[in-house]
């Protein structure tokens, strides 16, 4: 195969390994962000509005022939997607954090992906035919998935001994990252509205293509519903101030980096090969946090985490060869072509699966 080809055929692979490497070093950027005294919920919404400047004049000039009108309808259609997206699962992500680690939260969201694909199964975005060797992957993973997120959040287990003295020092309040329960629930709901909102995605993609004014208005949306939130919790002006320091650091590195490149990539792939396959990547953030957590910041590292841990990603792996199955690759005249998401699920497209190739033939 050549290498144009392989870039055709990975190049959401690429993207989304990219985007989780860039995710990862969030996690302890905006830690020290917190520590300096900003106010998580007040970060979000400076974050996602700088996301929204910086993809407004893209998607003002790039799409403006190929936006769909926007009705009154839709925009509220955008506006519980930005809800579910940005205001509910980022805000209860962050406060997660806050009660237990980095390490313990994308650990249990990684779940996001099995959560993901029984809700795609649910309102069939996704088919799965027991008789086929992939679709059975697909529910083998998915079943891993949810196994190694219940070992992580019930089972901690001895400690493991850090090696060395960390090489970085982030001073924590041992009270509060105590309370390992109110941040294990509040990561459990982070991962069920995550889930529902890269459905939500899926399917307003459909009547909503312009993939970069959708992600401006989730950003612009998300941070004013964050700002309501930002707002009741801390009524304090001061807290609003942000200065030529780590805050504006971490402001500027998630709002670019993060919320606006990772939502427009995040959209282009869910476009490309629907929602369950981009879910599938968070295992790389994962472990890119524990390796940082665990040698560069001396956190703590349990052997239920990484028991757990393995098991999620040895499932969420399988669960991606499934996937591989539900994008048809047809050969024709030497020129090699990839369905999107939209054409493998819509009956009225032309081009069919390598899974229903299979069970044309009788295949298992």
């Amino acid at each position: 195969m050549a290498l144009p080809e392989i870039y055709t055929r990975f190049k959401p692979h690429f993207l989304m390994i990219i985007s989780q490497i860039a995710g990862s070093f969030l996690y302890f950027i905006t830690e020290a962000s917190f520590h300096h005294g900003m106010n998580p919920h007040v970060y979000i919404t400076y974050r996602h509005i700088v996301a929204g400047i910086v993809l407004l004049p893209f998607a003002y000039f790039l799409e403006r022939k190929m936006r769909p009108k926007l009705t009154f309808k839709l925009l509220m259609e955008i506006f519980i997607v930005s809800l579910f997206a940005v205001g509910l699962s980022t805000n209860m992500y962050f406060a997660s954090m806050k009660y237990t680690s980095p390490t313990f939260v994308t650990s249990v969201t990684n779940n996001i992906s099995a959560v993901t694909f029984i809700i795609a199964i649910v309102v069939r975005l996704e088919v799965v035919h027991l008789r086929n060797f992939r679709s059975i992957a697909k529910v083998l993973g998915t079943a891993l998935s949810l196994a190694g997120v219940t070992i992580m959040t019930l089972y901690k287990g001895p400690t493991l001994r850090n090696l060395w003295h960390p090489l970085i020092h982030i001073h924590r309040n041992k009270d509060i990252h105590e309370q390992w329960l109110k941040g294990s629930i509040l990561a459990v709901a982070c991962c069920i509205t995550w889930s529902t909102a890269y459905i939500l995605q899926a399917i307003i993609l459909k009547r909503y293509p312009a993939r970069l004014s959708l992600a401006t208005w989730i950003c612009f949306f998300g941070g004013a519903q964050s700002a309501v939130f930002a707002a009741i919790i801390k009524h304090e002006p001061a807290t609003w101030r942000i200065g030529f320091n780590i805050d504006l650091a971490s402001t500027l590195y998630g709002g670019i980096l993060v919320s606006a490149i990772y939502t427009f990539i995040q959209l282009w792939c869910t476009d490309q090969r629907g929602p369950v396959f981009v879910t599938v990547f968070s295992p790389i953030s994962t472990i890119l946090v524990a390796v940082l957590a665990y040698f560069v910041f001396g956190e703590k590292l349990y052997l239920g985490c990484i028991i757990g841990a393995v098991l999620v990603i040895v499932g969420l792996y399988i669960l991606l060869w499934g996937k591989e199955g539900d994008v048809g690759v047809r050969i024709k005249a030497g020129e090699q072509s990839h369905p999107t998401y939209d054409e493998a699920t819509d009956p009225n497209k032309q081009k069919i699966t390598s899974a229903e190739k299979d069970i044309a033939q009788g295949e298992p």
